[in-house]
């Protein structure tokens, strides 16, 4: 009985995120399996980018792989999302900029008269029936909503809203650069940044001796300092230009 217990546990299988650790330490089978298991989702995401039903022979389909793979070897729990949320967002960012490069080297007119046929490209499609700007700002908004979507989702384990940031955001611009700051030297040390994903509060008495302010302002600007350290962990392009943004002025 207890030989069945010890295999039955032995057989426990390792969730995606433990398999990617996994994969992460040199196992190249455990690569290939996942690759090959998840398949219908790469092309599926490629697919909602490209607007048309993707084959494993399309070009996309094999820039879809190549970032699946690359989100495999770049993801961290630290970053308080799901491998699949992670790598749905680099899919879709490296899919846009090859489409965004194969429509600059054709040399197409406009004509929207034209006929399409199934056999176009997406990049030949996308030329004919938008300017280039507009096809980046149109999928730059929809990569700043998903952004959004993740962000919200990973400020939920924290119990924390986004009217709790607009409520506790800092009035001044020197009040901002000073929690940004801090959020940034947590963010540095491994270990306070562990005990911020682990423990989901911010380790104040610690931070307090890393800043220039005192621990009555950090703690006003607890929640602030919390999310700005979740960008900064985190694959949040849109949201960091926002940081940059505070610090420049």
């Amino acid at each position: 009985m207890l030989g069945l217990l010890f295999m039955a546990k032995k057989k426990k299988k390792n969730t995606l995120e433990e398999t990617v650790l996994l994969i992460q330490q040199g196992d190249r089978y455990l690569l290939d399996e996942i690759i090959n298991s998840y398949k219908p989702f790469i092309a599926k995401t490629v697919s909602s980018v490209c607007k048309r039903y993707i084959y494993e022979t399309d070009d996309e389909f094999s820039i879809g792989l190549i970032a699946f793979n690359e989100a495999i070897e770049k993801y961290s729990t630290e970053r308080g999302n799901s491998l699949l949320s992670f790598s749905e967002v680099i899919i879709k960012r490296r899919v846009i900029d090859y489409i965004r490069k194969q429509s600059k080297n054709q040399h197409l007119s406009f004509d929207l008269t034209n006929d399409t046929n199934e056999e176009e490209t997406a990049g030949t499609i996308i030329v004919n029936e938008l300017s280039l700007d507009d096809y980046k700002k149109k999928n730059d908004e929809q990569l700043r909503k998903d952004e959004i979507v993740h962000f919200q989702k990973l400020l939920t384990t924290f119990d924390l809203s986004f009217s709790d940031l607009v409520e506790n955001s800092p009035k001044h611009v020197d009040a901002r650069k000073n929690a940004i700051i801090a959020a940034k030297l947590l963010v540095e040390n491994e270990e306070l940044k562990e005990m911020l994903f682990n423990n989901k509060r911010l380790p104040i008495k610690q931070l307090e001796k890393m800043v220039d302010v005192s621990r009555k302002t950090i703690e006003r600007n607890r929640k602030y300092i919390i999310a700005i350290a979740l960008i900064l962990s985190g694959d949040y392009v849109y949201m960091k230009d926002y940081i940059k943004g505070v610090l420049d002025t």
